[in-house]
């Protein structure tokens, strides 16, 4: 038996339905302190600063994925490779 239920409700009515508090408010006031900071040249505002950290990460991992594609294309097992 399969049975399919939907609701047609807003994000809004949704967080209200779990109970979830309503962070827009704080969301919106931090992201602005923060503009406000990277606009008036602050130290350690630096938009570049701010995203560094997940652009090496991400590139690393992107790295690993390459190399553990190349070894599987070439017959090799991931986990038992250390080159």
């Amino acid at each position: 038996m399969k049975i399919n239920v939907t609701f047609d409700m807003t994000p809004e009515e949704f967080r209200q339905v779990l109970g979830l508090p309503d962070v827009q408010n704080f969301q919106q006031e931090v992201f602005n302190q923060m503009l406000e900071k990277m606009h008036n040249g602050e130290d350690g505002y630096d938009p570049m600063a701010l995203y560094k950290p997940m652009f090496n990460e991400s590139m690393t991992a992107m790295s690993q994925f390459q190399q553990m594609m190349f070894k599987m294309m070439g017959g090799k097992s991931p986990e038992n490779s250390n080159e």
